[in-house]
C-alpha cells in the first residue's frame, strides 16, 4: 500500500529531523519546507524533497498529510516585543498561509494536519492534573498556543482531520532542554530552579516522534493531544534524576529572583511555573511509551551523548 505524501514544516529542527528519518524508513514520500535549502540538504536524507516556498508544492505529487512543526524557539533568550511578534508570525502566520494555500480552488486539502502546539497552552496550573479538556489560564504563552491552534482548526472547514500536538519538554541528545542544562550539571553545578516544586511535563524524543507518527497513521486520533510522558515530575525531582544519571550532585538551586533577573517575563511563564500534564488521549488510545519514567529516559540519552 502506497504511503501518503507528507509535507513537513520545521523538518530540520530537533524534532523534525528525527521525524523525517523515521517516516522515510516507513516509506513515506516527504517534502520539507526550509528557508535554507543548502543547510537542509546537509541535515536531511537525500530522498527528502526540499522547497523554500510551499507554492512549489503544485509541481509535485499532491499532498495528503501536513505536519506543521515550524516555530521560532521560545526559550533560547529573553523575550521582547520584536521576539514576541516573531513567535506569532512563525506559528500563527505560517499556519494561516498554509490554510490559505490549501483553501484555494487549485489544490486538494490534506487528509490530515498534525499541527504543533505546547503544554504552555494551559498556562501556569500549580498542582492541578492537566488533561486535554482542561481549561487554559491566560498568559502570553497560552494566548500564543491558543491562537496557533485556532488557526490550525480552520483546516477542519476543508474536511481535514486536525491533530493539535501539545508538546512538553522534549528530552534527547544534541538538542532540546538538555542542551542548555548539561554543561552546568556535568560540572556538578546544577540544581532546582526556584522552589523546584513546579511540574515539568517531559517526553523522550523517541516517544515524541512516535506520537506524531501515530497521529499520522491513526485516523481515530484527532483534536488536542498532550505529547508528554505519563509521569510528569517536579523540577526538583528532574534535577535529582539528571544529576544521578551523570553521577554528579544536583544541589545548587537557582533562586527565583536570579531567574527573573536573567530571563524576565519568560522566567515566570516557562521556568518557575509548569503543568502537571497527563497524556490522557494517548493513554485512551493504547499508545505505548518507550520511556514512561524520567530516570530511564535520561539514562538512554546520556549513553548516546
Amino acid at each position: 500500500m502506497l504511503k501518503p505524501h507528507v509535507f513537513v514544516t520545521g523538518g530540520t529542527g530537533f524534532i523534525g529531523a528525527r521525524l523525517c528519518a523515521r517516516l522515510l524508513a516507513e516509506g513515506y514520500p516527504l517534502t520539507v519546507l526550509t528557508r535554507d535549502i543548502q543547510r537542509a540538504r546537509r541535515l536531511l536524507p537525500e530522498q527528502v524533497r526540499l522547497i523554500d516556498d510551499f507554492q512549489l508544492l503544485t509541481q509535485g505529487k499532491p499532498v495528503q498529510a501536513v505536519i506543521n512543526l515550524a516555530g521560532e524557539p521560545l526559550a533560547d533568550r529573553r523575550w521582547n516585543e520584536k521576539r514576541k511578534l516573531a513567535f506569532y508570525s512563525s506559528r500563527v502566520g505560517l499556519t494561516e498561509k498554509l490554510y490559505e494555500y490549501f483553501a484555494s480552488a487549485t489544490v486538494a486539502a490534506p487528509e490530515v494536519l498534525i499541527s504543533g502546539s505546547a503544554v504552555g497552552y494551559y498556562g501556569p496550573k500549580g498542582e492541578e492534573f492537566i488533561i486535554e479538556s482542561s481549561s487554559p489560564t491566560a498568559c502570553f504563552s497560552s494566548n500564543l498556543c491558543r491562537a496557533w491552534e485556532s488557526m490550525a482548526c480552520q483546516f477542519e472547514n476543508l474536511g481535514t482531520r486536525v491533530c493539535r500536538i501539545r508538546t512538553g519538554l522534549v528530552l534527547g541528545p544534541n538538542g532540546g532542554v538538555l542542551k542548555a542544562m548539561l554543561p552546568a550539571f556535568k560540572l556538578g553545578l546544577g540544581g532546582p530552579i526556584g522552589s523546584g516544586q513546579q511540574w515539568m511535563p517531559w517526553i523522550h524524543l523517541d516517544d515524541m516522534v512516535e506520537v506524531i507518527a501515530a497521529a499520522l497513521a491513526n485516523g481515530q486520533l484527532t483534536g488536542a493531544i498532550n505529547a508528554t510522558a505519563p509521569t510528569p515530575v517536579t523540577n526538583r525531582a528532574f534535577a535529582w534524576a539528571l544529576g544521578s544519571a551523570l553521577s554528579r550532585p544536583a544541589l545548587l538551586p537557582m533562586p527565583a529572583v536570579v531567574v527573573r533577573a536573567l530571563f524576565g517575563e519568560m522566567a515566570d511563564e516557562l521556568l518557575l511555573s509548569g503543568q502537571r500534564a497527563i497524556p490522557q488521549v494517548l493513554l485512551d488510545n493504547s499508545f505505548t511509551f518507550r520511556y514512561p519514567e524520567v530516570a530511564a529516559a535520561l539514562d538512554s540519552i546520556l549513553k548516546r551523548h
